[in-house]
């Protein structure tokens, strides 16, 4: 089917706008529309999230400080006096419906592949007792408010259990997934010091084992503020825990402790929760620490205003725990909802599949799944029963229009598609669904409710349907509270607010069109800027991968300023394909009819893959370095990468 940007796909029903979370909490509030209601939050910041904590009834002591003590950014303080605990809000269901499911888990190894099988249900009541067990024993290591508990796991109950069980100290929180090299992690790890490490002695993909114990050892040798590892037998290749000489090694069993009471460590609302990490494929990650009440506010708007989410719902997104993605996730049961962990590969119907078995109503994953499963012609709607799943989230990279249609035809056609666009940085989405607005193919929905939203143009004034940069001009709760190690703030002050003073500059392109849909065109430091006109990347491998025979592709301008440079297209071919003169003068062809001729790439050439973050999006700005003459190893970090080995494919003699 053809389709274009703009094309109408969705409606809501007249039950979904009498029923849904936001409706009920507009009607309340008296506004009409969703727009009068979006505009209310982010011109009258402090009665819109005074409103959320009211709203959601969040535990805690609210304190009667004003809600916005300081507005300006960086340096907004929010809720001043006010004390909660975000370990609280997510366990608060084990006492008002202990027997209700909180967590579904699953691996590829529960349809008969190898790895270890590891299938597990948790209620509310038997998650609260394990996250007791689990405090108790990290409690009696010493572990208490301020501390740091790093993670070197993947996405299981145990890595959910020790997170809670950590937040509920007023610790703070940090993992990676274990397919992160040893020097990724201790690039991480080594910046905030842990107490504790946690650990799995490896982790199954794709059908391989791979054994982590080594790599362990060399985290542990390289902090030496351990006092203590916890090791998880993840894949029993050791019959002990692991030690390396730095601090008390025990067993995960060991580290849990029968009957002791749940218990939470009240703490400010701006106590520091977790800390997450930007990519680290250019220079030492950043250490991005959010704060107890602003994750508690932001996700439960987000997840039951946004993704309609709440008790009986079961959400889904396929993520690990180094992607900002699975803090997300695990924010379902602050709806209380039942969330579903799923550790392993998600090749060919495998997510599909999941989550038919699963009862999945909200499914999540990055737009790269979704554009892959539309490849591989998969029928998901007519081969599996998803017929509980009413919404659909996609985030990492732009999802086009195709997808859009994509999931309409062949997953639901009474489906809220709900792209989303955001960031580590938030730990949540700038712009995103909602189920009262009609969803129309290639348009994300709406801005987030709190989130001001703009598009600047080149002299920083806001503009209406015309691509700009994207920017916030009020701040939100979930922005960072600092960078960890920051102590003046100036790495902090230079990653958003270094362009325009004052105003959150977030380094994506946008367009806001007249009735508040926006899209997302890709990184603005990735411009492709020809003869003047600047497009993002998203527009081009829209066009380009829409060839069956292109499997993956990469654009880089090498231009700099005031100096036109070469326009270089990779791309990685369908399995069996060679790059003809044909399907080159094809490709030529749809770019400069669809995008325009400025837009045709000097040349073509393919590599064997594209180069991507351990999280999956594509790496545009170091290629462009090693095409302007950086070295390899000083353009990315080879350790922050899914797929290093394809770089030397990039180099200008390559």
């Amino acid at each position: 089917m053809s389709i274009a940007e703009g094309d109408l796909l969705w409606e809501p029903s007249e039950e979904v706008r009498g029923t849904a979370r936001v409706a009920r909490f507009m009607r309340e509030r008296g506004f009409g529309s969703h727009d009068e209601l979006w505009r209310w939050s982010v011109t009258e910041v402090d009665a819109f999230w005074d409103a959320i904590w009211t709203y959601f009834g969040v535990l805690g002591d609210r304190g009667d400080g004003p809600v916005l003590e300081r507005a300006e950014m960086p340096g907004a303080r929010w809720f001043p006096g006010a004390t909660l605990n975000h370990a609280r809000n997510m366990l608060r269901r084990h006492e008002e419906d202990p027997d209700a499911t909180a967590v579904v888990f699953r691996t590829e190894a529960d349809d008969g592949s190898g790895g270890p099988r590891r299938s597990r249900t948790l209620t509310y009541a038997e998650l609260a007792a394990e996250v007791a067990e689990v405090r108790a024993g990290l409690r009696a290591l010493g572990v208490g408010r301020g501390d740091r508990v790093a993670a070197y796991v993947p996405n299981i109950p145990e890595a959910l259990v020790a997170f809670l069980a950590t937040a509920s100290l007023g610790a703070i929180w940090s993992s990676c997934s274990p397919d992160f090299g040893a020097p990724s992690v201790i690039d991480r790890f080594a910046q905030i010091e842990p107490k504790v490490l946690i650990a799995v002695d490896g982790y199954a993909y794709n059908g391989r084992r791979f054994d982590r114990s080594a790599m362990v050892r060399d985290i542990q040798a390289s902090l030496p503020t351990l006092e203590a590892t916890v090791t998880i037998p993840y894949l029993d290749l050791e019959t002990g825990p692991i030690g390396s000489g730095e601090g008390r090694a025990i067993r995960y069993a060991d580290l849990r402790r029968a009957g002791e009471p749940l218990g939470f460590e009240e703490v400010p609302f701006d106590h520091p929760l977790w800390i997450l990490y930007s990519s680290g494929t250019t220079g030492l990650p950043k250490p991005i620490v959010h704060g107890h009440g602003g994750i508690v506010l932001e996700h439960l708007k987000a997840l039951a205003f946004h993704q309609d989410l709440g008790p009986g719902d079961v959400f889904f997104w396929y993520t690990t725990t180094g992607w900002m993605m699975w803090n997300y996730l695990i924010g379902g049961l602050l709806v209380g909802a039942t969330i579903v962990l799923y550790d392993g590969a998600p090749g060919g119907d495998t997510l599909w599949r999941l989550a038919a078995e699963t009862g999945v109503t909200y499914f999540g994953v990055g737009a790269p799944y979704v554009l892959a499963s539309m490849k591989a012609g998969l029928e998901p709607g007519r081969t599996h029963d998803l017929s509980r799943i009413r919404g659909i989230g996609s985030t990492g990279s732009p999802l086009p229009p195709e997808g859009f249609g994509w999931l309409h035809d062949h997953v639901g056609r009474d489906l809220l598609v709900g792209s989303f666009s955001g960031g580590t940085d938030v730990a949540t989405g700038f712009v995103g669904p909602c189920p009262l607005l009609p969803l129309r193919a290639g348009v994300i929905q709406c801005r987030g409710l709190g989130a001001k939203v703009e598009a600047y143009d080149e002299k920083g004034e806001p503009v209406v349907g015309e691509v700009g940069e994207l920017v916030l001009t009020e701040p939100m709760p979930s922005m960072p509270i600092y960078f960890w190690n920051d102590e003046d703030g100036d790495r902090y002050r230079d990653s958003y607010f270094g362009v325009y003073p004052g105003v959150w500059r977030h380094g994506d392109w946008i367009k806001i069109l007249p009735d508040g849909g926006c899209v997302i065109y890709g990184r603005s430091d990735s411009t492709l800027n020809r003869g003047g006109v600047r497009m993002g990347t998203a527009d081009f491998y829209r066009v380009v991968e829409g060839f069956e025979e292109i499997a993956d592709s990469l654009v880089v301008d090498t231009g700099q300023l005031g100096k036109e440079g070469r326009l270089l297209l990779y791309v990685q071919l369908a399995e069996g394909v060679s790059l003809s003169d044909d399907l080159v003068g094809r490709i030529r062809s749809a770019l400069r009819s669809t995008l325009s001729p400025r837009h045709v790439p000097d040349e073509i050439r393919v590599v064997p893959g594209v180069p991507r973050t351990l999280s999956g999006k594509k790496l545009e700005v170091p290629v462009r370095k090693i095409l302007l003459g950086a070295p390899i190893d000083k353009a990315a970090n080879p350790d922050a990468m899914a797929n290093p080995e394809v770089l030397r494919h990039f180099t200008p003699d390559s």
